[in-house]
C-alpha cells in the first residue's frame, strides 16, 4: 500500500478545483492542474481541462489551438454585427426556428477528419440551447435551438441527404456545409473529388431545379441530373 501511494503521489497529475479530494486520492497537491470552477463545460477545453489535448497534440499545437480560440473571441468581440459570424448564426438560429418552423438542423464537414464534429457541435449548441425557461426562470414560448445532426461528407450524402433535398413542402432541414481548402489527407486526386461533391451538393440545394428542367433532364437519360 506504502509503495502504490509513493507511486500515486509521485507519477500522477491532476485537473481538479478541489484541493481536498486531490489529496485524498493520493497526488501531490503541487501537481495539481487548477481551473476556476464556474469554467463550464463547452470552455473547459481552453483551460487546463485541455492537458489531455496538449498531451497528445503537442504543447505548441496546443498553443496554436489556444490561438485560434483567441482569435474568434476577438473577431466576436470586435467585429460589427453585420460581419460578425457567431452573431449572425445565433440570428440565423432563431430566424429558422422561430419564424421558418425548421425543426432540425444539419452540419456537414466534407473532409473524414471532422466525422465527429456534428456530435461534438450538438454539446455546444443543444445543451447550452436546450432550455425551456430563460435565465429568470420563467417558461418561454419561443423556440430555443434546434437539434443537430450530420455525417461527414459522402456517409452523410448516402444516408439522409434525401430528406434535405426532397422532403415534403413546408419541411425545411437548413444546413451548414464545411469545406476544407487545405486537406490533411494526401491521397492523389482524393480530395478533388471530394471537394466537387461539396461543391454540387450546396448548389443543387441552393438553387435546385424547376419541374421543367427536372423532367428535360429525365428525358435525357438523366444526364444533366448530375451536372
Amino acid at each position: 500500500k506504502a509503495h502504490n501511494e509513493e507511486y500515486i503521489k509521485k507519477h500522477f497529475v491532476a485537473v481538479s478545483t478541489a484541493k481536498e479530494e486531490v489529496e485524498k486520492f493520493g497526488i501531490d497537491t503541487a501537481n495539481m492542474f487548477e481551473f476556476w470552477d464556474w469554467v463550464g463545460g463547452r470552455y473547459s477545453v481552453w483551460s487546463a481541462v485541455g492537458l489531455s489535448v496538449a498531451t497528445y497534440i503537442g504543447f505548441d499545437n496546443f498553443l496554436e489551438f489556444l490561438q485560434g480560440g483567441r482569435e474568434a473571441d476577438e473577431h466576436f468581440r470586435a467585429q460589427p454585427f453585420e460581419n460578425n459570424i457567431p452573431v449572425l448564426k445565433g440570428l440565423l438560429d432563431v430566424w429558422y426556428s422561430n419564424f421558418l418552423s425548421a425543426k432540425a438542423f444539419a452540419i456537414l464537414p466534407y473532409d473524414q477528419n471532422l466525422w465527429l464534429f456534428p456530435e461534438f457541435s450538438q454539446q455546444f449548441f443543444m445543451e447550452s440551447n436546450g432550455k425551456y425557461v430563460d435565465r429568470n426562470g420563467k417558461p418561454v414560448k419561443y423556440t430555443t435551438g434546434l437539434p443537430r445532426f450530420g455525417a461527414a461528407g459522402t456517409d452523410g450524402q448516402h444516408s439522409f441527404y434525401q430528406e434535405i433535398h426532397q422532403s415534403p413542402e413546408g419541411v425545411l432541414i437548413p444546413a451548414d456545409f464545411i469545406g476544407v481548402i487545405n486537406p490533411q489527407n494526401l491521397v492523389p486526386g482524393h480530395h478533388e473529388e471530394f471537394f466537387s461533391n461539396f461543391v454540387a451538393q450546396t448548389e443543387a440545394l441552393a438553387f435546385g431545379k424547376t419541374k421543367g428542367e427536372a423532367l428535360t433532364a429525365g428525358e435525357n437519360g438523366g444526364r444533366d441530373l448530375v451536372k
